[in-house]
């Protein structure tokens, strides 16, 4: 019981009398001590979540309620549990979050009592927004992006351009939430956030090569594309590219758990991109107008340069 407070030992108490096991194991997963979720709570949550008698509307409903606390540590902490349940727990839990209409609702959560509660709290923020965002993820493809299958045979490698055009923006916004999270080092000062970041470092690895893989798949596509298509690939790319130039940034925050080098595509891969599209569009160019063959050359080129530059990141 080290670390709880009186409050903790008895709300468990009083879902020990009532019978809750998994209440009460949520409320020991998110106790006011300054630290990440105890492992053998988590382990125990996750378990719930495989056995098919066990209601997860109630584990589910046990968490939003913690997140109604007035403690940044144990709102961080019911944040935690329920982001690691998403990841390792059974898909049916994220499956239910995904049906409801709102999760959390932490845009304007403050601690003003705690130590280091202003501070926190905007970590919270920001950490719900994300936690939406994949919850909304999964509803609009079935899916959980950090999951899927990856590979020459994956999900993302073998979709076909419609469906490819729909799909790369929703994890481009699912990205966006989770690089927003925005910590510096020095800001990573207890438990609690660190835990919180880990999980969002092992998010963006998974989130990012699903994403890289849907993009090379868009590319050795793109000379095929209607131009409207084309369009939207291209502006797809140029959101890809500032994306690893943001994620890299997010990277160098996590050195300190490893190192992680992600190669920068190649802006000579750009430049065929949009020397392609202006052709479609009837645009003349420099390169178009000094040899009538260049949209092969660019083809060429580009196709060499997508595998080249970009087949080596699917291992991220």
């Amino acid at each position: 019981m080290s670390g709880q407070s009186i409050t903790d030992r008895i709300a468990a108490a009083q879902h020990s009398m009532t019978g809750s096991a998994i209440s009460k194991a949520v409320c020991k997963a998110t106790t006011h001590e300054v630290s990440g979720p105890k492992k053998k709570h988590l382990d125990y949550l996750i378990h719930c979540t495989n056995e098919m008698n066990v209601n997860v509307p109630q584990l589910a409903d046990s968490l939003f309620e913690r997140t109604t606390n007035s403690s940044w540590v144990v709102v961080f902490k019911a944040l935690i549990t329920t982001h690691h349940l998403m990841m390792y727990g059974n898909e049916r839990f994220i499956q239910y979050l995904a049906s409801r209409n709102t999760l959390f609702n932490l845009n304007n959560f403050l601690d003003k009592g705690a130590l280091q509660g202003y501070d926190m709290s905007t970590f919270i923020r920001r950490y719900s927004r994300y936690l939406n965002e994949k919850a909304l993820s999964y509803r609009l493809v079935a899916v959980d992006f950090t999951k899927m299958k990856r590979g020459i045979d994956g999900v993302m490698r073998t979709m076909n351009t419609e469906k490819l055009i729909k799909t790369l923006p929703i994890i481009q916004n699912q990205l966006d939430a989770l690089l927003d999270f925005q910590a510096n080092p020095n800001e990573l000062t207890n438990g609690v956030i660190n835990a919180a970041f880990m999980l969002l470092f092992k998010d963006s690895i998974r989130l990012f090569a699903a994403y890289n893989e849907g993009v090379i798949n868009l590319l050795e596509k793109y000379f095929d594309m209607k131009k409207n298509q084309c369009k939207d690939a291209l502006d797809i790319y140029k959101k890809f590219l500032y994306r690893m130039s943001k994620l890299s940034e997010f990277l160098k925050v996590a050195e300190f758990l490893t190192r992680l080098f992600l190669l920068q595509a190649p802006s000579s891969l750009l430049e065929a991109l949009e020397q392609h599209l202006a052709s479609l569009e009837g645009k003349k160019t420099k390169e178009l107008s000094a040899d009538n063959s260049s949209s092969d050359i660019v083809n060429r080129r580009s196709t060499n340069e997508v595998r080249s530059h970009m087949s080596g990141k699917q291992g991220s």
